[in-house]
């Protein structure tokens, strides 16, 4: 299923909470200028409570600050590894501490 959805999210076997929040958040990543209120509606109208899409937002964001700021200052990213590890634990525990 990942390979799908890296491969295109908008054709992948997803849950349809899962394709609103992508379509949103890739907006919110390409064209952040353009997002609207009227942009959530999609998401609410798939089910995702404004919390579930508070914490999409604010994840995104900081992913966003985080590429861009490693791409500027040169540094060391992880390894193919590096990112397994750290999706293994954010499958266990998630982003709530």
């Amino acid at each position: 299923m990942v390979a799908a959805v890296l491969h295109d999210w908008r054709t992948a076997p997803i849950d349809v909470r899962l394709r609103a929040a992508l379509g949103f958040l890739e907006k919110l990543t390409l064209q952040p200028d353009s997002v609207r209120p009227a942009d959530v509606a999609p998401l609410r109208a798939a089910g995702i409570s404004d919390e579930g899409i508070e914490d999409a937002i604010q994840v995104c964001t900081l992913f966003n600050v985080y590429d861009r700021l490693a791409d500027a200052m040169g540094w060391y990213l992880p390894d193919e590894a590096g990112y397994a590890a750290s999706g293994r634990n954010l499958m266990k525990r998630g982003y709530i501490i």
